[in-house]
């Protein structure tokens, strides 16, 4: 067993580095919702400066050569787009500074719990990575699958650190009385995290298609009516659309069973409620990118609220195994 000071820790650590993460995908979000990629036209300084320029006299008068001369065409400066993309890199510097810290939180599990110290590694092995693909969305001119493997990698840290937060406290999460769930809720479970997974694979799809638009709008001011935008999209954007509502139904029932068999008030329950409230926030936002003409606000929350629902269903998922294992079902349900 692990000291329980070092537990709680390791606990307090890795809840902000996932935290953090979140924030990275959010902020990713906005810096592509607003066409900040090239805000910053080299890496891992911005405009050649540490901390970037506020105006354009803080330039050379020559920087339009300077920078068409390594590649980048057209570089113009605006200050907006570069101080997003700056501070997109502050988070994705002080999430790897976080990760280096959950790292050495989670030696002391060496021996009490290996696979938490080798699975915190391997996050801190990707982190790394996804500095360096950071940087090649950039030397690549923000190629869409290179932000798109970006974003994934992000995807499989989120998921890494909520198993390494969850397995850490698996001791904890056992004492969950979840007798009282009906008998096929683990496996209405997996099939949520298998559609969330699906929904958020036909939303990459989708977003590819609606890049060059945007970059045509936001570089070109030629990116046609916005409000037209669904009609040059691929046909999974409306089964995309369509999926949303068994998505609602199959988490909606998950978190009913949740609120008539687990006690009000532990930690299963309250994430329930939070899931049906991403849930319900993600298809709201989902409605008002089909039917406000895909306002760029938008498009970072519906991407985080996807996010987010993944990993509450994660969690829930791991914490409903802790608390079933090696446990016998209420006879209620063990008849049927």
């Amino acid at each position: 067993m692990i000291d329980p000071i070092l537990n709680a820790r390791f606990l307090r650590i890795s809840v902000m580095t996932l935290i953090a993460v979140y924030l990275v995908i959010l902020a990713g979000g906005i810096v592509r919702a607003s066409g900040s990629g090239m805000g910053c036209p080299d890496w891992p300084k911005c405009f050649g400066q540490l901390i970037p320029p506020t105006s354009e006299s803080q330039l050379p008068a020559n920087y339009h050569e300077i920078y068409a001369e390594r590649g980048y065409a057209d570089t113009r400066f605006n200050s907006v787009k570069t101080w997003t993309e700056y501070v997109n890199r502050l988070v994705g510097a002080t999430t790897g500074i976080l990760v280096f810290l959950t790292l050495l939180a989670s030696r002391h599990y060496r021996k009490a719990d290996p696979a938490v110290f080798y699975v915190a590694f391997a996050v801190f092995l990707l982190i790394g990575f996804q500095a360096w693909l950071g940087a090649r969305v950039v030397a690549n001119h923000l190629n869409p699958w290179v932000i798109t493997a970006h974003m994934l990698i992000a995807f499989a840290i989120v998921i890494l650190l909520i198993y390494t937060i969850a397995r850490s406290q698996k001791h904890n999460l056992g004492n969950l009385d979840a007798g009282r769930l009906p008998t096929n809720f683990g496996l209405v479970l997996k099939v949520a995290i298998g559609m969330s997974l699906l929904q958020i694979a036909m939303g990459t799809q989708i977003r590819q298609a609606m890049d060059p638009l945007i970059f045509q709008q936001l570089v070109h001011g030629d990116g046609g009516d916005r409000n037209l935008w669904r009609e040059s999209f691929p046909i999974i954007f409306y089964i995309h659309r369509s999926f949303s509502s068994l998505i609602l139904l199959t988490n909606l029932w998950l978190v009913w069973k949740i609120y008539q068999s687990i006690a009000v008030g532990s930690l299963f329950y309250r994430f329930g409620l939070v899931l049906a409230a991403l849930v319900v926030t993600a298809i709201l936002s989902g409605v008002s990118l089909d039917r406000l003409g895909f306002p760029a606000i938008v498009q970072p929350v519906h991407l985080l609220m996807a996010n987010l629902i993944f990993g509450t269903q994660l969690f829930l998922f791991l914490y409903y195994r802790y608390a079933t294992a090696n446990k016998p079902l209420h006879e209620n349900y063990a008849r049927g």
